[in-house]
């Protein structure tokens, strides 16, 4: 199982995030310094997570983002499901464009979609505060990253 760089960028910002004071506004050019990543592709995943309410960004001079609920309150199972594009693991699982001749026979599409809930199920039993809980350790690393 692989997640998409979306994905994982978006998990990235959440974490980033949990680890700072609740009432400090950080931005996006400082995320992207600390993890050596495009902004260009930080503001596109920072946007989609402010549209699903995980994030708010308040614009302005003084502006920036910050988490919108508590850690605990962010499963990592749903943020995965709402950031991934598609769990299509192999061909069969998208019925649209399905042409593999053994489909209606085949033993690995029930094992593929058993191992992907059983994937989905360990990530559901996660929350951001999971995830970051040493956030002293996280912010130290993070400030140093972006210093390099």
């Amino acid at each position: 199982m692989k997640l998409t760089l979306y994905t994982d960028y978006s998990l990235r910002v959440l974490i980033f995030l949990a680890a700072r004071p609740r009432d400090e506004l950080s931005n996006i050019k400082e995320i992207a310094e600390a993890y050596h990543i495009s902004k260009n592709h930080l503001m596109k995943v920072t946007h989609e997570l402010g549209k699903l309410g995980l994030i708010e960004t308040i614009r302005g001079r003084n502006g920036g983002i910050r988490l919108a609920l508590q850690p605990e309150e962010i499963n990592i199972g749903k943020v995965v499901r709402q950031t991934e594009d598609d769990f299509h693991l192999v061909e069969c699982f998208n019925p649209d464009t399905n042409r593999c001749a053994i489909t209606s026979v085949c033993g690995l599409k029930h094992v593929l979609f058993q191992a992907l809930q059983a994937y989905l199920a360990v990530l559901d039993r996660y929350t951001l505060k999971d995830l970051a809980a040493n956030p002293e350790a996280l912010s130290a690393l993070l400030v140093k990253n972006s210093e390099e």
